[in-house]
This record gives structure tokens, C-alpha cells and sequence, in this order.
């Protein structure tokens, strides 16, 4: 398996203590890239930026969510909440805790 599959589920495990490894497979093959720049692969819960790119791009992008801006805004703000205790907040965890919170694994499963 790759390693950012290996990196990512043991992060996810932190957070999920069964995660679907289905879902955390395909979020890794699809974000491989990101996830090998280490400056892409972690989210920057303090700056407001970085939530918007996460809503926008991720959100209403690819789950193809519709909701208010600020539904959407509090979503990723539980996500960072829920990661507060990692300095360096994992794209792939925060993905996969908001793919979970929406039910939208079939995007990628």
C-alpha cells in the first residue's frame, strides 16, 4: 500500500477508531499529489483562507454541497476543532472527517 495511504489512516485512526479504509484508499490515491507537498498536504486552521479554499474547493467542488456558506464554514471549523490537538492539521483526515460528516463516501467509493 502506498505510504500516503499508511500516513493518512494512521492519522485518520486518531480520530475514527474503525475508519473506512475504502474511503481513506481512494482519498489517497486522489490527492497523492497534494499530499506529497508538504505545505498542500495540511490545512492552516487559523487562516481564514485556508477554511474558504477547504469550503470551496473541496466542499462545493468536489461533494458537490450546496448549503449556506456559513453551514458549510461551521463544518470545517468542527473539522479543525476536532483536529485541534495536531499542530500540523492532515488534508487527507480533514477530507475524510467531512466526507463522513456529509455521507458523501460515494464520491469517491
Amino acid at each position: 500500500m502506498s505510504d500516503v495511504f499508511e500516513k493518512g489512516l494512521a492519522d485518520i485512526k486518531k480520530y475514527d477508531s474503525n475508519p473506512d479504509e475504502a474511503l481513506v484508499k481512494a482519498l489517497a490515491k486522489n490527492y497523492a499529489l497534494v499530499m506529497g507537498n508538504k505545505d498542500a498536504s495540511s490545512v492552516a486552521c487559523s487562516d481564514p483562507a485556508e477554511k474558504a479554499t477547504v469550503r470551496d474547493n473541496f466542499l462545493k467542488k468536489k461533494l458537490g454541497l450546496s448549503m449556506d456558506d456559513s453551514d458549510l464554514d461551521a463544518a470545517v471549523e468542527e473539522a479543525c476543532k476536532t483536529m485541534s490537538g495536531d499542530r500540523m492539521k492532515s488534508r487527507l483526515t480533514m477530507y475524510y472527517l467531512l466526507t463522513k460528516k456529509f455521507g458523501k463516501e460515494s464520491v469517491f467509493v
